[in-house]
């Protein structure tokens, strides 16, 4: 009885679920273009059946990086499924192939869903760098068949997100110039001209398509931004910029700033970080 009163007195803490335990498929090609075979890796959960899926973006200026290793798979952990996709890099093919390729994924993912065990709504998306700009647009950009595409066997499927988590993304390729530190402008100026054939001054229309600020509207999904304050890459006025607009039109969007991050690493993705995206996401979802 004494411990039968301990007990209720003082119950015991349990930790939080976790799934440590998890299945990878690697290679999974989900379009053909031009030749080139497109692919993705899935990292499963093991005992979740119709868990979120958390389909990842990978950067590098948008002209190299890989599917390999996605900066988000610890999620995997906390009971979501993974998809890290390849997309055409701007050496192979210029904008908007990135956008309609992550689009086949998307809509393969979805009409693939039974198969794997993940939920077919209420699709994440997720990218670092390049790839939260191009996360963001994907998220931003649902149902605008300009950047919708046609690639891949599955255009009855919706290609539309739920939820966006940009870490240190573009969002208005228009101003990033004027915004970016010499060593930032090093960077992005050759990369502009391969993603959109030239500087933003002498191909505005394209920077504006490319650019996720100008697709924002009502309706659009919640949106997480991680950026660091000090990042000489991308700057931090680039988060400021979509955070505004989404403000504007009173839709959901939670800015988290790392003080004297700079552009990605180990701050980015540490459990603190990882555990205000599960948030995030169970809030919005």
């Amino acid at each position: 009885m004494k411990k039968l009163l301990t007990y209720l007195l003082f119950p015991i803490l349990l930790p939080s679920v976790t799934f440590a335990e998890y299945r990878e498929v690697k290679d999974i090609e989900f379009a053909t273009i031009d030749g080139l075979s497109l692919k993705l890796d899935l990292y499963l959960p093991d005992l979740v059946e119709g868990s979120t899926l958390v389909i990842w973006v990978h950067g590098g200026a948008w002209r190299r990086g890989s599917k390999d290793n996605p900066s988000i798979k610890p999620l995997v952990e906390k009971g979501y499924s993974i998809a890290s996709v390849d997309y055409r890099l701007t050496p192979v093919a210029p904008f908007p192939a990135n956008i309609h390729d992550i689009k086949a994924a998307i809509r393969f993912l979805r009409a693939q869903a039974n198969e794997y065990g993940y939920e077919n709504d209420n699709f994440v998306i997720s990218g670092s760098s390049a790839g939260g700009h191009l996360a963001a647009l994907v998220g931003v950009s649902n149902r605008q068949p300009v950047l919708e595409g046609v690639v891949g066997n599955y255009l009855e499927e919706s290609s539309d997100i739920a939820a966006i988590v940009d870490f240190y993304g573009a969002s208005n390729l228009t101003t990033i110039l004027k915004q970016s530190t010499p060593h930032g402008l090093s960077v992005r100026q050759p990369a502009l001209d391969l993603l959109i054939g030239g500087q933003p001054e002498d191909v505005p229309e394209m920077a504006k398509l490319a650019s996720p600020v100008f697709h924002v509207d009502e309706n659009d999904p919640p949106l997480l931004l991680i950026h660091g304050d000090q990042d000489p890459q991308m700057p931090i006025n680039q988060a400021h910029e979509i955070h505004g607009i989404y403000k504007q039109l009173s839709l959901p969007v939670q800015f988290e700033v790392i003080h004297g991050g700079a552009h990605g690493g180990k701050a980015f993705f540490d459990e603190e970080r990882l555990a205000l995206v599960d948030g995030f996401i169970k809030t919005h979802l």
